[in-house]
């Protein structure tokens, strides 16, 4: 009964998510609301990976850069073919997941602990950062795409589908689009949830050794959920590309792989809709402070960040959650005793407690 209402709970918080997605283009501009929508789809992507297997990594910046430079260049050297977006974004894709998975099975089969996996991560981060501020110059071109240094690669072709006349995938078309992989990646992670595989990652989270005695091997899983984790993360590096039309050594920045981090934390580990609901939140409140320049931006962000640490230790989701849960009980109480299910007096004694 507890996992159905945890079911119902989910499909709720799902719904609402939709029409807010749904009804936001009328209250703001399409072309900020897609960033949110990217940026929800990599908060996903750590939440992923940190909520369902216990792995905090640095490096969701790194892939989400990788899957953005990956796609420029891919879309640069396939211009002027018709599918040649689509496919860029296949090897995109690509590319990415097989770097988290040959840089994941190197660290779980090499057994690394979590202190030095988060260490690895944030370094690798940082030598892509490092590497793409310096690959400036003739001598850093693939094919017809020259990576531009610290100036980043600009001009690429955006998504375009190959109908009888060719369709960009650019303004209201691409938010549609980064709506819909953003629910079908919410509705794909909460099935992966209840699936024997989920399953045995959350116990593998949970004690590494039980799990591996009965049967299963760790690394194994961990390294599948880590690909599959840089997985979302370069597609979200690809809508970014998509929807910025230029790609710069920033994606790669400490101060990226850092916000990623305060989203899921803010949001709520543990939950597929936190993550989501940190991105838009703390993503919309630092577009809306852009504007002002009285006090640094990263200043209010890190005071929210320890608000909400010290006030809803478990994320606004979780929070929220446990708070409408008494409400939710005495609900389905007077549901109980209005079928005659209970008697009066149950129900009472029942509402009082």
């Amino acid at each position: 009964m507890r996992a159905l209402h945890a079911n119902i709970g989910w499909w709720f918080g799902f719904a609402l998510v939709t029409l807010a997605l749904l009804f936001a283009p009328m209250f703001w501009g399409s072309f900020h609301l897609t960033l949110l929508v990217i940026q929800g789809l990599l908060a996903l992507s750590l939440g992923l990976l940190w909520g369902q297997a216990g792995i905090l990594c640095f490096g969701q910046s790194a892939f989400y850069g990788l899957g953005a430079y990956a796609y420029a260049v891919a879309a640069m050297n396939l211009q002027g073919h018709p599918w040649g977006t689509l496919a860029a974004v296949f090897i995109a894709l690509l590319v990415t997941a097989s770097f988290a998975a040959a840089l994941g099975a190197m660290m779980f089969y090499g057994r690394v602990s979590d202190v030095y996996l988060g260490v690895i991560t944030l370094v690798v981060t940082l030598l892509f950062n490092k590497f793409m501020n310096a690959a400036a110059g003739s001598a850093y071109v693939i094919g017809q795409a020259h990576l531009g240094g610290f100036n980043g690669i600009p001009g690429f072709p955006p998504l375009a589908l190959p109908l009888s006349e060719s369709f960009e995938v650019t303004g209201d078309a691409l938010y549609a689009l980064c709506c819909v992989l953003l629910l079908l990646a919410l509705a794909g992670c909460h099935w992966l949830g209840q699936t024997h595989w989920g399953r045995a990652l959350a116990g593998v989270r949970e004690n590494e050794l039980r799990a591996q005695l009965l049967g299963y091997d760790p690394r194994r899983l961990k390294t599948g959920i880590f690909a599959l984790s840089g997985l979302l993360a370069g597609l979200a590096g690809v809508l970014y590309a998509c929807w910025a039309e230029i790609v710069t050594p920033g994606l790669f920045s400490l101060k990226q792989a850092a916000e990623v981090i305060i989203w899921v934390i803010a949001g709520g580990l543990g939950t597929w809709i936190g993550p989501v609901v940190g991105a838009f939140a703390l993503g919309g409140l630092k577009s809306a402070l852009a504007t002002q320049t009285l006090i640094d931006n990263t200043v209010i962000m890190g005071a929210v960040l320890v608000a909400v640490v010290l006030l809803l230790p478990r994320g606004v989701v979780p929070s929220l959650q446990r708070w409408l849960q008494p409400l939710g009980s005495r609900a389905r109480w007077r549901l109980r005793w209005m079928r005659g299910e209970v008697t009066a007096n149950v129900a009472k004694d029942s509402h009082h407690d």
